[in-house]
């Protein structure tokens, strides 16, 4: 049984992030239980000495926003420009089959396993898991779970049979960190991370633009509906989705809005430098919480309007979720 969760983390949220306050909940450090557009530059090319990733040519591009629909206190602006080489980034999240073959190749316990728990939506639980279970005051539609992981996303009699093109979720940056570097990659800065995600378009709140629902077509994996009673699934999936669901962006990405949020490389602020044009700019040397980028299948914008290319949030490294993954970056 997972003891109940402690108090959040206490802080100003419009002066500096507090992890766990938009839809990511936080395990604390060292703890074992829960608390809580044009194109702007030439279109790239593939590499096939790097298969499932897209060579970005790089340059510059204005990063973060002053949208009038984000979030000023997450430091998403303001809006500067960066300078960044050309780099190698993954055109899909790491599915569950990449990560199943990392685990059978080096014997990797992630973090949730090592912990014995994890958060999972209350909605995809059945009764018997939901009730007792301990929930975050401020989010209480995450149950800390014993026995949920990366191959147990659910807890106790799932697996992910059928979801081997699925995003692998329950992964803490740690874990995160551990496969890229078998894999002879990196996680991306925040800054290559947004650059990709834009797929060459200037300034657009989404990686196909400004609207959400172009013509009515859904373009990513949101929560439709109620949040968090009611979930539609009128995109096609009450969960996660495959990692090449719906239309890529310019770039060739897939899913860089919804569907999981993402670890970035680096350490959490939400001041940016005054040098402009900053050039491969990597975040603080250190901090207590992780980037992560994209929002996921939770967010709706009811609460969590954390979908769009310029949004941002943080958690500690050893945190995971049923909704939070990750895709890799190789410099070149």
């Amino acid at each position: 049984m997972i003891p109940g969760p402690p108090a959040q983390a206490q802080g100003d949220e419009t002066a500096e992030h507090v992890p766990g306050a938009c839809c990511t909940p936080a395990r604390s450090p060292g703890r074992s239980t829960p608390p809580l557009g044009l194109l702007s530059s030439p279109p790239p090319h593939h590499d096939s000495s790097a298969v499932g990733m897209v060579r970005l040519p790089g340059g510059e591009f204005l990063m973060g926003t002053d949208d009038a629909e984000g979030f000023p206190g997450d430091g998403e602006g303001p809006v500067r420009a960066v300078r960044l080489k050309p780099f190698l980034i993954d055109t899909c999240a790491v599915t569950n089959d990449a990560f199943a073959r990392f685990v059978a190749d080096t014997g990797h316990v992630t973090e949730a396993e090592r912990f014995g728990w994890s958060y999972v939506f209350a909605g995809f639980l059945p009764a018997a898991l939901r009730r007792g279970a301990p929930r975050p005051e401020r989010t209480p539609w995450w149950c800390g779970v014993s026995g949920a992981a990366w191959n147990r996303p659910e807890g106790p009699g799932s697996d992910v049979a059928g979801r081997g093109d699925h995003p692998v979720v329950h992964v803490a940056w740690n874990d995160a960190a551990a496969y890229a570097a078998w894999a002879g990659k990196r996680l991306p800065t925040e800054a290559e991370w947004e650059y990709a995600a834009r797929g060459g378009l200037e300034q657009k709140r989404y990686p196909w633009g400004d609207e959400l629902e172009p013509d009515g077509t859904y373009r990513c994996n949101i929560w439709r509906g109620t949040f968090p009673a009611k979930n539609t699934a009128a995109d096609g999936f009450r969960g996660t989705a495959p990692v090449d669901a719906f239309e890529p962006n310019g770039y060739g990405l897939y899913n860089t809005s919804g569907n999981v949020w993402e670890w970035c490389a680096d350490w959490w602020t939400t001041g940016h430098p005054a040098q402009r044009p900053l050039d491969d700019p990597a975040g603080p040397t250190t901090g207590t919480v992780k980037v992560i980028r994209g929002g996921s299948h939770l967010c709706h914008r009811s609460y969590c309007n954390r979908y769009r290319v310029a949004a941002r949030t943080a958690n500690t490294p050893d945190s995971t979720s049923g909704h939070a993954g990750f895709r890799c970056a190789r410099s070149v």
